[in-house]
């Protein structure tokens, strides 16, 4: 009889210990996965949310004669183009057909057209990074809470990685708020070619999304991202010590 259990009982081990290593690959997997997510879907959430509507009265108004009205008009065929799913260049139509109020001269100059162009690029790869890490969460974190033995990896997970999402968040919001210029000018340095983002105070994109615009826009995003990190090391916790 032990000759015969011998051979199962070593493979049952065997069996256990490649489930546990995956798990624990699995588990690092969701930890640093989850900021992206997160991250992501801020980002996305922001420009599906009609965002110019809530900051427009909370900003100085257009200098160079916009009225309120004709400022969201504008904000939102902006945004409009970026909700699109289509290829940039199949889509700058919606920003070249785009007129100053009362007038046919376009809104943007092809300086700025062709920032918008690499604009999109990156909110279509957001969106790419969203579905990838979107699908690595939720995916891994289902195979360890469906099975009971690795539950307690998946709690973990969720603890860590909400831990690690607000610690890499508190870090930018401190930057956003003590160096704010810095920031801004390295933040668009890493995502665009040096000289293609700056452009004159009278300029379209300028007008319509001044510097306090996108300091408003990080804080949100910083912020909202945190709050979201915090939950989840929260409920990461409280799933841990139930378990």
């Amino acid at each position: 009889m032990k000759k015969r259990t011998a051979p199962k009982t070593s493979q049952s081990r065997a069996k256990t210990r490649k489930l546990a290593k995956k798990a624990n690959f699995i588990h690092w997997v969701i930890i640093f996965a989850l900021p992206f997510f997160l991250g992501m879907l801020t980002i996305r959430l922001l420009i599906a949310w009609d965002y110019p509507a809530f900051e427009y009265p909370r900003i100085a108004p257009d200098q160079f004669g916009f009225t309120a009205e004709q400022r969201l008009n504008l904000a939102h065929g902006t945004l409009a183009y970026l909700q699109r799913s289509e290829p940039a260049d199949e889509v700058i139509y919606m920003l070249e057909e785009l007129r100053l109020p009362n007038s046919d001269i376009p809104l943007y100059n092809a300086s700025e057209l062709s920032h918008m162009v690499d604009v999109k690029n990156v909110a279509d790869n957001i969106t790419i990074i969203l579905w990838v890490t979107g699908i690595l969460v939720i995916g891994d974190l289902s195979f360890l809470l469906a099975q009971k033995e690795l539950r307690r990896k998946g709690y973990d997970a969720i603890l860590r990685g909400g831990l690690l999402t607000s610690i890499i968040l508190l870090l930018i919001a401190l930057f956003i708020f003590l160096a704010w210029s810095i920031f801004f000018v390295q933040f668009h340095n890493l995502l665009f070619p040096p000289g293609t983002w700056t452009f004159n105070y009278t300029d379209g994109l300028i007008r319509l999304f001044p510097e306090q615009f996108w300091f408003d826009v990080g804080v949100i995003l910083s912020m909202g991202t945190l709050l979201q990190g915090l939950i989840l090391t929260a409920v990461g916790c409280l799933l841990t010590k139930r378990k």
